[in-house]
């Protein structure tokens, strides 16, 4: 029983310094696609230490699981991890992963209802602004263009995945500023950003106590734009993507003081594409993301140590 105690104490230990170590870094704002990946991982990684330590307990508790997780496997690998020995706790430690697991995968399912919820919301209110004309089919247009006095644009995700953009923007980006807006949210549509921000909000709500989830939906929000601004950036140019930005949301109040909305990161946003830190070497980042990649390897060598030391 000592290997799911390793692993859940393994899911803590990285729950808890992670986090922390991201936070005091500086490289994830000058490498946020790299960020998103270490963020990936290092959930996955807990996650997964949970997942396991729930099977192996259920099958030291019960001997109907353990036929089932160990029926391949010879009498010495078994041995290895000796079931049937540890007492009442270990099916209470199966059953509480379990309904941690069961209360994810249900908050998960909420979280993407809702967001499809408030995407035919907005399609239906968009086909209200702009109706279709005749011949044409929901969805078949990639680009919409809106009557509006706010200059705005964002990307509606879906199957067939819109942007949106304002008249009010259009008269306010010039020169290439409308194509690096574009670019923006088509990094958002082409890397499904929507579905990083599904999983961590839905693990965020779902448990609220944990402060790693909570972290991971705070970075999510704030690394997507920031990634999108550098696939805009790349194309044409931190300046023009910087003027862009303001040109939509000066009028927003985001840069006259604290702005409790989605834009609150926009001053930031723009401070950093003026003034841009500078980029790791080629080889820092393949070494963060290898390191990032060790994460959820760890709970799986973890797991399979005993039984490999038994075949050996």
């Amino acid at each position: 029983m000592t290997v799911p105690v390793a692993l859940l104490l393994l899911g803590t230990l990285a729950a808890v310094v992670a986090p922390r170590l991201l936070a005091r870094a500086d490289w994830p704002e000058r490498e946020p696609i790299v960020a998103l990946w270490v963020w990936q991982c290092v959930v996955a990684g807990v996650l997964l230490c949970c997942a396991l330590s729930m099977i192996l307990s259920a099958a030291a508790a019960w001997k109907a699981v353990r036929g089932h997780v160990f029926a391949p496997a010879p009498h010495s690998v078994v041995a290895a991890y000796a079931p049937g020995g540890t007492g009442p706790w270990a099916g209470a430690v199966a059953v509480t992963l379990a309904l941690g697991g069961a209360w994810t995968a249900a908050m998960l399912v909420r979280e993407v209802h809702r967001a499809r919820v408030r995407r035919a919301r907005r399609r239906a209110e968009l086909l209200v602004r702009a109706p279709l004309l005749p011949g044409e089919e929901p969805g078949s247009d990639r680009l919409v263009v809106l009557e509006g006095e706010r200059p705005d644009a964002w990307w509606l995700p879906g199957q067939t995945p819109q942007l949106v953009i304002t008249t009010a923007a259009l008269r306010r980006l010039k020169g290439r500023q409308l194509d690096a807006v574009l670019a923006h949210e088509m990094g958002h549509a082409q890397w499904r950003h929507d579905w990083l921000l599904h999983c961590s909000g839905a693990l965020a709500s779902g448990f609220p106590q944990v402060p790693v989830f909570a972290a991971f939906r705070d970075e999510m929000h704030r690394l997507v734009e920031l990634a999108a601004d550098d696939v805009a950036s790349r194309r044409f140019g931190r300046l023009t993507i910087a003027l862009a930005l303001v040109e939509l949301n000066e009028d927003r109040g985001v840069f006259s003081g604290p702005c409790p909305t989605p834009q609150a990161h926009v001053p930031q946003r723009v401070h950093r594409l003026l003034a841009p830190p500078s980029r790791l070497t080629p080889a820092r980042r393949l070494r963060l993301t290898a390191a990032a990649a060790l994460v959820p390897l760890v709970p799986l060598l973890v797991t399979f140590v005993p039984g490999l030391r038994a075949l050996g």
